[in-house]
């Protein structure tokens, strides 16, 4: 049987299977973005799919952190709809 990768929440640290939490990517030129796929090249952190993070995260700043960078507004924004649509896909609410 194939083991699934663990990757860290960088907010809560709670180890999760890769495919349960969401990658967010600082790429080599320095843009960070969203990661859906898991296979971009750059510097990565992920945070589960809960909004308690994500609030968390904002407040303590533990994203830019991870990734050495800050966060712009418009990712926040797309972190926030994506965490929201993943919770549904999960069915936590």
């Amino acid at each position: 049987m194939k083991r699934l990768p663990q990757r860290m929440c960088a907010v809560c640290r709670e180890s999760r299977p890769k495919g349960e939490l969401l990658r967010v990517l600082r790429t080599p030129e320095g843009m960070v973005c969203l990661d859906f796929s898991g296979k971009k090249s750059g510097r990565g952190a992920y945070i589960c799919y809960d909004p308690e993070c994500l609030k968390k995260a904002r407040k303590q700043h533990s994203l830019e952190r991870a990734l050495k960078c800050q966060i712009p507004e418009d990712i926040w924004e797309q972190l926030t709809e994506a965490l929201k649509a993943g919770a549904d896909h999960e069915g936590i609410e």
